[in-house]
């Protein structure tokens, strides 16, 4: 199993997922706490065999405080139930734990997180990937997959592919599923049933 060039050392200091949140409800390592309405810190089984990363939170998620809760969310349970994936036994978190957004009349435009904010919340998602320590971290997203796998990694390119990031975790990358929603009818299903062998993939490592 090939390796990073530089493996993730993993630490939480000890602390508990519920510590971590608390830390990071607090943050203003970036300026993204003053545009979102809450930090949006990751969710699920602390002993989960996945964890799947996100982008950014969205709209819906911003408001409601809990990560895929969205259009995305809802996809992403859906592929999650046909790959034979419980979504109950999976942790599921955002690389930037602040929505970022800009105004266009009454509604909040997602905008894509630059490389200050990526680089002020790897100290969240590594801590969750520390205390969780599941067996596949699975990216969804081009800033997800960068956060990890580095700024040359290219999901259309190395999609699929699984890595050794740190101590037996088990790294991978896939779209994320706001980009088959926003995809043209006729090429919707086919990058849904894409997304799909991604993850069934991902269910044969767990």
């Amino acid at each position: 199993m090939a390796q990073l060039p530089v493996p993730l050392v993993l630490s939480a200091g000890g602390q508990s997922l519920d510590d971590l949140r608390r830390e990071a409800a607090a943050c203003e390592a970036c300026d993204l706490y003053k545009l979102g309405t809450q930090t949006v810190f990751g969710e699920g089984p602390t002993d989960a065999e996945l964890m799947i990363m996100g982008e950014v939170p969205g709209d819906k998620e911003d408001l409601a405080g809990h990560p895929f809760v969205g259009p995305a969310g809802r996809l992403l349970d859906r592929a999650l139930e046909e790959a034979g994936i419980d979504r109950g036994n999976v942790y599921v978190t955002n690389a930037v734990k602040h929505f970022k957004w800009r105004p266009q009349g009454k509604v909040r435009l997602h905008q894509k997180p630059n490389a200050k904010e990526i680089a002020a919340c790897r100290q969240w998602w590594t801590q969750e990937l520390a205390v969780v320590h599941p067996n596949v971290l699975c990216c969804l997203g081009a800033t997800a997959a960068q956060a990890v796998f580095g700024s040359k990694f290219r999901v259309t390119k190395q999609r699929g592919d699984f890595l050794e990031i740190a101590d037996g975790v088990l790294g991978t990358a896939t779209v994320h599923p706001s980009s088959i929603l926003r995809a043209d009818d006729d090429r919707r299903e086919v990058e849904y049933e894409d997304f799909l062998d991604d993850l069934r993939a991902v269910a044969d490592h767990l």
